[in-house]
């Protein structure tokens, strides 16, 4: 890869993964690496800026993140974020005074100065909202700088030393609640620090491609099709890479939504004419997950089973020497992240599981580099059916984390009716992709109800559906009561067993599960 690249040191905070989307966004490669590897990351990157995040820590305790030195000796533009910005001031001979005057949420910034970091975007003079999170906060700068920005309980909100190509902001730019924030990282990134625009799905396409045939050369592939956006569209890049060489093996364990094991066949074997073993493992998996309601031990079944049938099926193949995952770039953070953060939750509960050593294949990601919306805009550049690209996510479990206690065939049959009715009532309604994910739970209890002349008692049914930007949070979609009318008439008309709908308004935090 030859693009001019970001270093974005991570200090621990819960919202680093959006600096480096704003600076993707701005057409502008970069990687995240933990601040302890920070210095062996910068001198194998080279890049040309680098950017300091957020953290939970204080610059004010003994042992706090720093960043290396080595950063400032070389004299390239840094940007500091928050907790970037007090270790920058703290480092570079400034002062950070903890446990006073914390700002939490939105606040106004006072724009005192013009700078390059501002300019196209905020004129001296000028009040503008931006998204605070400290406790601590800069008393005094370094020399050199000078304050460009103040807020009421920040005198240091932002600070420069334009000389040095060194700035800092104690708001946090990166989210959505700084509206303009987005436009002040890029102006860091290809202004400043002078990083050329070039990454684009088109370029990493042809550069995925060479790299997947320098590694694999003449040897075989196997991949493991789950039916999924990242699975399908890594297999396809795969696939026009090294064509024949790929074999892919849909395990359909009975838990998927409805109709969707036949259009991965369908798309897959009959439209791209990739070598395609479908393994229908239904009773098996229905079979062991009998009487288990524990949501752990359920996904720790599912898990086990998807191993146990994909090696069998791989030995069946013969002869692979590569196995090709859809690991993404999310993925690749939270396992290298120094707090752990919350990626043991995450994995358990969206993954089956990683295969066993004793497989002894080496591994092919070719889209550990990327986000899931860059992983759609890749499956757009490879020719993939926009219903099929721009599908809500579903996790490796399926449907089996929707049925909160004991999975049957019959609940089974009654959840997908529901799912689909939903689904295509959002469809209809033009809010698909809108909403990053919709999904129906048939939960664990039962109600009486009446219908017509007769008295029921049968499942409730909740609908859930939310808005977010990479799932790391997500906050539920306000139908208007028309909508969930009619989806709710809908279910309760054409699905047996279901005699109550119910619409989830819960938001969700960085790293909780999905439903159970």
């Amino acid at each position: 890869m030859t693009h001019d690249t970001i270093l974005i040191i991570d200090f621990g905070s819960q919202v680093t993964q959006l600096i480096a989307r704003r600076v993707r966004e701005a057409g502008v490669y970069c990687e995240i690496h933990p601040f302890q590897n920070a210095e062996k990351a910068y001198k194998a990157l080279k890049p040309k800026g680098v950017i300091l995040s957020g953290s939970p820590a204080s610059v004010t305790e003994d042992f706090s993140p720093r960043a290396p030195q080595l950063i400032f000796d070389d004299k390239l533009p840094v940007f500091g974020i928050c907790y970037g910005e007090q270790t920058m001031a703290e480092q570079l001979g400034g002062k950070v005074e903890a446990g006073h005057h914390r700002e939490f949420g939105r606040a106004f910034l006072d724009v005192k100065k013009s700078t390059k970091l501002f300019q196209g975007v905020w004129e001296p003079g000028s009040r503008h909202q931006v998204w605070m999170s400290h406790g601590d906060r800069v008393t005094a700068i370094p020399e050199g700088f000078e304050v460009v920005a103040t807020s009421e309980n920040a005198p240091f909100a932002a600070i420069a030393d334009e000389a040095r190509n060194y700035y800092a902001v104690q708001f946090h730019p990166e989210v959505v609640h700084t509206p303009d924030g987005a436009k002040l990282i890029q102006n860091f990134v290809k202004n400043i620090a002078g990083a050329t625009g070039d990454w684009t799905m088109g370029a990493f396409r042809q550069e995925a491609i060479a790299r997947i045939r320098a590694q694999v050369g003449r040897g075989k592939v196997i991949c493991g099709l789950s039916g999924g956006v990242d699975s399908s569209v890594a297999a396809v890049l795969i696939h026009e890479a090294i064509g024949s060489q790929l074999t892919c093996v849909f395990v359909d364990h009975g838990l998927m939504r409805q109709d969707e094991a036949k259009e991965v066949v369908g798309l897959f074997h009959d439209h791209y004419n990739i070598p395609l073993v479908h393994v229908d493992a239904a009773d098996l998996f229905l079979g062991e997950l009998a009487g288990v309601t524990d949501p752990e031990a359920k996904r720790k079944t599912i898990g086990r089973l998807f191993i146990e049938v994909f090696e069998k099926e791989a030995k069946a193949v013969g002869g692979a020497d590569f196995l090709a995952q859809g690991t993404l770039y999310p993925d690749v953070i939270e396992s290298i992240s120094f707090t752990g953060g919350p990626s043991v939750t995450i994995k358990s509960h969206h993954n089956v599981g990683g295969l066993p050593e004793r497989m002894n294949m080496q591994l092919v990601e070719p889209l550990r580099e990327l986000f899931k919306d860059e992983v759609r805009a890749l499956g757009r550049e490879l020719g993939l059916p926009a219903s099929f690209v721009g599908r809500h996510p579903f996790p490796g479990p399926g449907l089996a984390i929707r049925i909160p206690g004991e999975i049957t065939p019959e609940k089974l049959d009654i959840l997908r009716q529901a799912d689909a009715i939903y689904l295509d009532e959002i469809r209809k309604a033009g809010l698909y992709d809108i909403i990053w994910q919709a999904f129906a739970v048939l939960l664990p209890v039962k109600t009486v109800g009446v219908m017509g002349d007769g008295r029921t008692y049968d499942h409730v049914c909740a609908l859930r559906a939310v808005t977010s930007v990479d799932g790391m949070t997500a906050d539920f979609y306000p139908f208007d009561m028309n909508f969930l009318g009619r989806a709710a008439t809908r279910i309760i008309n054409e699905v047996r067993g279901i005699n109550r709908v119910v619409y989830d308004v819960t938001s969700k935090p960085p790293g909780t599960i999905e439903w159970e």
